[in-house]
């Protein structure tokens, strides 16, 4: 698990023992997975052919790689320095540069974006 995923799961269990998310509205119903609000209106029907698809973005499956390979690394941790496990780890790290990439390539077109509209604002 990540560094931040384990300080956001601490911090949810000590709000949980706490009792801050007792009496939350909508608690113990079903959450609503085909909520598209935040989708543009005109992409809707193409995001909803793309999930019944099995489509999925490709952070998603980066991250469904890195939890397997976590996982399986984690299964085999007494096999100690083996050829497999520093493969395995050599193939976790390249998947972590892949999504750091990922991430970073998003912020700068953010960046991008934000740059253009200040422009035109001025302009």
């Amino acid at each position: 698990m990540l560094l931040l995923d384990e300080l956001a799961e601490s911090r949810i269990r000590e709000a949980v023992d706490r009792g801050e998310l007792d009496n939350l509205p909508g608690a113990g119903r079903p959450l609503d997975l085909d909520d598209d609000r935040h989708i543009p209106e005109e992409m809707r029907m193409a995001c909803r052919v793309m999930k019944n698809a099995g489509y999925v973005p490709p952070e998603v499956e980066l991250r469904r790689d890195i939890n397997a390979l976590q996982s399986a690394l984690a299964a085999s941790a007494d096999a100690g320095d083996s050829p497999e496990r520093r493969a395995r780890l050599k193939k976790l790290h390249c998947l972590f540069l892949r999504l750091d990439e990922s991430r970073r390539r998003q912020t700068s077109l953010l960046l991008q974006e934000t740059y253009y509209e200040n422009i035109l604002k001025k302009l």
